[in-house]
């Protein structure tokens, strides 16, 4: 018979997306690891010490299980006000890479600690949630430390094929399609193509073919009270296509 353990199960897809994250690092320079390739800054060393603070504040500052070491970015004791925006996004030209890497280790330690010792209904508490979303169990709080470190790795995914074209899951297990390099130029010809009609299709004048909600809106929900909370970005500014006027795509 099977023996069926949710918080092992949990604790190892936390894992799997920590190491995937640290794998992204793996051969690039000191400048290729803290380049910012968004228009918004997102770089690769940047994401690791940002979800350094993330395991800190979920897995200790929120079940009130603190992290002893003094950590120059992790000050939720401030507020979200507390630190200038993005600290955490960024490395400083005093903070190596092999210390980010170190604190983001030592957050996955004293957050392990915390899964081990607490049962996946001790609840914390955590002031930016709204109130509808219910009890902050420990349970609960890995779903959403795994949700955002897996969204951080695809971010790694992209910033890391933008700097040198290594992709895939990890090294050796790639999980992409066995091909060289013309068949994803191909490959990549014809997404674009499609990409290009479609555009096309939709700069022609007359009411939308589909329903609902204009697809090309983009809404972004921050949680008032966190101490990533992130201003918002500037709404895009409208621009005309023929005769009707369209959000550009983003």
């Amino acid at each position: 018979m099977t023996t069926i353990d949710p918080k092992a199960d949990l604790r190892r897809y936390l894992q799997d997306a920590r190491e995937t994250m640290l794998w992204k690092l793996d051969g690039l320079t000191e400048r290729d690891v803290r380049r910012p390739l968004t228009p918004t800054g997102t770089n690769l060393l940047g994401l690791v010490k940002h979800l350094a603070g993330v395991e800190l504040l979920y897995l200790g500052w929120v079940f009130d299980r603190h992290y002893a070491v003094p950590v120059p970015w992790f000050r939720p004791d401030l507020g979200p006000a507390g630190l200038a925006p993005n600290t955490d996004q960024w490395a400083t030209a005093e903070e190596s890479r092999e210390y980010i890497v170190d604190v983001y280790r030592k957050a996955w330690q004293h957050a392990d600690v915390t899964i081990e010792a607490l049962p996946l209904d001790a609840v914390g508490h955590v002031p930016w949630w709204p109130a509808q979303a219910g009890a902050a169990s420990l349970h609960r709080v890995l779903v959403h430390l795994i949700a955002e470190t897996e969204r951080h790795t695809g971010h790694a995914d992209i910033v890391r094929e933008l700097i040198d074209g290594a992709v895939g899951y990890r090294r050796g297990t790639e999980r992409l399609p066995t091909a060289d390099e013309q068949w994803w130029a191909a490959y990549r010809d014809r997404v674009a193509a499609v990409a290009e009609q479609s555009r096309a299709e939709l700069s022609r004048p007359g009411p939308p073919t589909h329903g609902g909600a204009d697809p090309l809106r983009r809404r972004r929900r921050t949680l008032p009270g966190s101490p990533f909370t992130r201003p918002a970005p500037p709404a895009p500014e409208l621009f005309a296509v023929g005769d009707q006027v369209t959000l550009p795509l983003e």
